[in-house]
């Protein structure tokens, strides 16, 4: 068994960024970014001392820009968090200065932060994503590779939100699964649920992190269905204590509320 080491101690050093460029020059996104949006992060498991030495709890979230040139790691973020467990902070908004200047200097760009003590646990939500469910289409699949081919539209127009639970990509450095909802709203030639559903599926053994799948999958849709409007939001289930939630869109949609769904 391999024994990996926690620091329990603050270390802002553990947070590894991820320059975003590279990836998005391989899906065709040069200079102005095509969409706006944010990866909406929640954290559950955040623990830390106050200065008597008495643990403290609580949940937190995080709007990291989509205009950031940097992602953060999931990882190197959990063992970021966790070097706090055993860290005197003086209070929590104390804690939220530092995590808000640690996560805006690795991301290169302010990220948002709030903390919710256990008092206001009871307002933390379940809700499922809005929109037509296309699961129980029916289709035959037997291709788990990414294939934007699948993508088509008819002639008749369409405004619709549609929704997949049958999202699944994999970590890029671990081959861990990564399950997920994802919403696409669109506006513009009607897509063919058939098809969108075999692609959404044909993730399945992708290797990519949770912002750069959801960047393809906006890409791909937008190339291959050219809608007017599009917004592609997907909620990945926690782990280690973590989801991630990228939301990208191309028409202007405010952020949607950071509120988990059943399976995260």
């Amino acid at each position: 068994m391999k024994i990996i080491p926690y620091k329990d101690v603050y270390d802002p050093t553990l947070l590894q960024p991820v320059p975003r460029a590279p990836y998005r020059r391989e899906i065709g996104i040069e200079g102005a970014l095509p969409f706006t949006g944010a990866d909406l992060w929640t954290a559950y498991e955040l623990s830390w001392l106050d200065p008597k030495g008495k643990p403290r709890v609580a949940m937190a979230t995080f709007v990291v820009p989509v205009d950031s040139p940097n992602l953060i790691e999931s990882k190197s973020f959990k063992l970021y968090l966790n070097s706090f467990n055993q860290t005197p902070v003086e209070s929590v908004e104390a804690l939220r200065d530092i995590l808000s200047k640690d996560l805006g200097s690795a991301c290169g760009a302010p990220v948002g932060v709030e903390i919710l003590p256990p008092g206001d646990f009871p307002d933390a939500q379940i809700e499922e994503m809005d929109g037509e469910v296309i699961d129980e289409t029916d289709v035959e699949i037997q291709d788990y590779r990414p294939n934007p081919g699948y993508l088509s539209t008819g002639h008749s127009p369409a405004e619709e939100t549609l929704v997949s639970n049958l999202l699944k990509t994999n970590c890029p450095l671990t081959g861990q699964p990564d399950w997920a909802g994802i919403q696409i709203r669109y506006s513009g030639p009607r897509i063919d649920r058939a098809g969108l559903l075999k692609y959404i599926v044909s993730l399945r053994r992708h290797g990519g992190f949770h912002e750069h799948c959801v960047e393809s999958i906006f890409m791909d849709i937008l190339k291959r269905c050219r809608p007017d409007r599009l917004t592609v939001y997907a909620r990945y289930t926690r782990r280690g204590g973590l989801d991630i939630n990228p939301f990208r869109t191309n028409c202007g949609e405010k952020l949607p509320r950071n509120v988990r769904t059943a399976r995260q």
